[in-house]
């Protein structure tokens, strides 16, 4: 009998919550794609800036949105999983992150495509926090937009500094490992979560 040819990976679209070329939740998330299992592909979305403020009478012109909007949602809406690394700006999640969400949140032609997305949420600071309160904001956001985010385990990465060499990668070997438990957790949060995706999937196509 011959074997039984491999399970396609999972596309997972990774979101940092900065527009800093080489922000520390962006080197998190580049850590992560090297943690991450075979099962799970991991693509870091790299034009935020494109993503306007949000506005009622730019989605009354195009119901799609703008270009940029567009393009963030269509990415979202082929993705199988969500992974967002957040900064904290003022113990709360910054105004960059929010506004996409809140773009993604409306209904569209893709339909509303956080609802029943499995998402993780992690996050990396400068100083002693780890990112907990802008975590805690954030995770109360995709909630209120339907997503299934994954309760645990948590990652907060305080004094990044120590975890990274001057060329952004991951030297810090209990980091590493605390990443690889996250996203092997993430891994299992999908799979579990599978079938509200795909009928969320269904809603939309249908």
């Amino acid at each position: 009998m011959p074997p039984l040819p491999p399970t396609p990976a999972r596309r997972v679209l990774c979101l940092a919550g900065s527009l800093r070329r080489d922000s520390w939740n962006r080197r998190l998330l580049h850590a992560a794609i090297d943690q991450a299992p075979s099962t799970l592909a991991l693509t870091v979305y790299t034009d935020f800036a494109a993503v306007p403020l949000f506005d009622e009478d730019l989605e009354q012109l195009d119901p799609a949105g703008p270009v940029g909007v567009q393009a963030l949602r269509a990415a979202m809406a082929a993705a199988d999983g969500l992974v967002v690394a957040t900064p904290e700006y003022n113990h709360a999640l910054p105004g960059v992150l929010k506004n996409a969400l809140d773009w993604l949140s409306r209904e569209s032609p893709l339909g509303e495509v956080l609802v029943d997305k499995p998402v993780a949420v992690l996050g990396a600071s400068a100083g002693p926090w780890g990112t907990r309160l802008a975590q805690a904001s954030l995770r109360q956001v995709l909630h209120a937009c339907g997503a299934l985010v994954m309760p645990a385990p948590t990652l907060f990465m305080a004094n990044a500094a120590a975890h990274f060499d001057g060329h952004g990668t991951l030297t810090d070997d209990a980091g590493a490992q605390a990443l690889q438990r996250f996203m092997r957790a993430f891994e299992q949060w999908v799979e579990r979560v599978a079938p509200a995706t795909a009928a969320a999937s269904m809603r939309r196509h249908g």
